[in-house]
């Protein structure tokens, strides 16, 4: 568990570019949040920020009492495109997780303890592929290899879990079974959560808490219940909904397709 502060983060690229300008916020032990916001509104840098693999250029980002000052081994992350090994089961990405824990030797011989390999098969057993444990990845579904995503995070015992567009290429079904097991197992271990998502639909069904991104500020931060269809359309949209463009439905609509 963690708490993660930030304190008026800004992000410069080229000496021009904003990506971030002057974000803040605290996200307490165990809240599920999610990131909205059009592409280019700075989410996935406000993610690399969190995972340490960029520092911001002015302010500061803690978890715990700790500043980030590069990646940890207690921040794991879920990516969009799942980065698994394709030849191995299902069992042994999950187990690659536990790699951040051990050493170099270790790893390079793939080493692993018992306790480790309890921990990746009850990671499979969260999200529900633990029957498919020896199964392949390339045999996989999109949604079951994103699953074992979420599986291999897990088995890295982490404090803060990140996500970044877990359930973008993915239909449907597949995404709502996926953020169902994502949420489940943020629940089940009192997880503090932070995922990137542009479907509106699933994320108002599943987020605690929603921080809008909007040309590098945040401009909503709040509840479920305070994340109304005017409040989406001025996270993705701003003021350019009064002129005529389009609104959250096609937002909504989009996210379906």
């Amino acid at each position: 568990m963690a708490t993660v502060t930030a304190q008026s983060i800004s992000k410069v690229y080229g000496g021009h570019t904003v990506a971030l300008d002057d974000v803040s916020f605290e996200i307490p032990d165990g809240e599920f949040v999610v990131l909205l916001g059009p592409s280019g509104a700075g989410k996935s840098t406000l993610l690399r920020l969190l995972n340490g693999l960029e520092q911001p250029t002015e302010g500061s980002i803690s978890i715990g009492d700790e500043v980030v000052t590069g990646t940890r081994s207690d921040v794991a992350m879920v990516f969009q495109r799942h980065n698994l090994v394709e030849s191995m089961s299902a069992y042994r990405n999950a187990l690659t997780g536990a790699l951040a824990r051990t050493g170099t030797v270790e790893s390079a011989l793939t080493h692993y303890d018992e306790a480790d390999k309890r921990t990746a098969l009850e990671a499979l057993e969260t999200v529900g592929l633990l029957a498919e444990a020896d199964q392949r990845a390339s045999s996989m579904s999109g949604g079951q290899q994103q699953r074992v995503g979420i599986a291999r995070a897990l088995t890295q015992n982490p404090q803060l879990l990140i996500a970044d567009e877990p359930v973008a290429s993915l239909d449907p079904k597949a995404a709502q079974d996926v953020m169902g097991y994502l949420k489940q197992a943020a629940d089940e271990r009192d997880l503090t959560t932070i995922t990137s998502l542009h479907q509106v639909n699933i994320a108002r069904e599943y987020g605690d808490r929603f921080i809008g991104l909007r040309d590098g500020n945040v401009v909503f931060d709040g509840t479920r219940d305070e994340l109304t269809m005017e409040v989406v359309d001025d996270i993705y949209y701003g003021e350019a909904d009064s002129a005529g463009d389009v609104g959250v439905n096609d937002v909504v609509a989009g996210s379906e397709s």
